[in-house]
């Protein structure tokens, strides 16, 4: 016949059982983000410094960016968040073999803090490096977002760059390894046609960003025709992706009444603007490794590499 254990016998049964448990069980590991404020969006600057651009152009990138962290824009947008805080961190690129930390993890919720990193941009001019890697880019921008300090609602890579991927892994290989991490990847392709860089460009930069290396939640890319446009580009794109806008919906502070809606379409005008969503349609094919190429193909123009 059953009997109903002792009370002491199951305490000592549970008591073993625990004690297995523990040790089979490796201890939490505890979380870099413990005790830090929630922010709205862990932000990822990936600045392109392949010696396709001058330095006068390196000097213009570092500029529009201090210029649009301190904005009445920018700081709109930051509070009007639902923390009212941003996490931004700053890196140059180039090969996936080069990323040059400019500004490590940062909290953004006064303009004294949006000073401080402004300040740190200019404090230095950036140095061009050799090839374009934009895969590399997003690989440490991964990184970097899986180490964040910061709590965030979301997570975005914004890579800047002036040419297509021609180094390292094929650029659709990390971006689908963003995307599947559920981080976005927004893009500022830079369609300047000058210097030597040209013979390693391609005309429709634009639609290579589209296709092959913006995704994920609200992804977007603003194309720059000219450096003239370069710091009023920074400045939209972050207020976009601070605010988690869509571009040419109502919400977006440069939608014009009237306009149509921001929509999926192929790389052109969206609601009357030159900013583009990701196109999630059926397109016709497009080579994604069009960068790598076009560097194989002429590289044996130069003793070194230019890219």
């Amino acid at each position: 016949m059953w009997k109903t254990p002792r009370p002491s016998l199951v305490a000592a049964v549970v008591s073993v059982l625990a004690a297995a448990l523990a040790l089979a069980v490796p201890p939490p590991v505890l979380s870099q983000q413990a005790g830090q404020p929630p922010v709205d969006v862990a932000l990822v600057l990936a600045v392109d410094v392949s010696r396709s651009m001058s330095p006068g152009e390196l000097r213009i990138q570092r500029k529009g960016y201090a210029e649009a962290i301190v904005s009445p824009e920018v700081l709109r947008a930051i509070a009007g968040g639902a923390h009212g805080r941003i996490a931004v961190t700053i890196f140059e690129w180039a090969a996936d073999s080069h990323t040059r930390e400019i500004q490590p993890w940062t909290l953004i919720e006064t303009a004294a803090d949006a000073r401080l990193v402004s300040d740190r941009l200019l404090e230095e001019d950036s140095r061009g490096e050799r090839r374009t890697s934009i895969s590399g880019a997003i690989a440490r921008g991964i990184t970097l977002v899986e180490a964040a300090p910061y709590p965030s609602e979301r997570q975005v890579i914004d890579i800047s760059g002036d040419g297509p991927n021609n180094q390292g892994l094929p650029v659709t290989l990390e971006r689908d390894r963003a995307i599947g991490k559920g981080i976005t990847i927004n893009g500022l392709p830079m369609m300047t046609r000058d210097g030597a860089g040209m013979l390693f460009g391609i005309d429709d930069l634009d639609e290579y960003y589209r296709r092959c290396v913006i995704g994920g939640p609200a992804s977007f890319m603003i194309p720059v025709n000219g450096w003239d446009q370069f710091a009023e580009a920074v400045r939209r794109k972050l207020v976009l992706e601070i605010g988690g806008l869509v571009p040419g919906t109502p919400r977006d502070p440069w939608h014009r009444p009237g306009a149509q809606p921001a929509r999926i379409v192929p790389a052109g005008y969206v609601g009357g603007e030159r900013i583009t969503p990701v196109q999630l349609g059926n397109d016709a094919p497009y080579d994604c490794m069009i960068g790598e190429k076009i560097w194989n193909q002429r590289r044996w123009i130069f003793d070194g590499d230019i890219r």
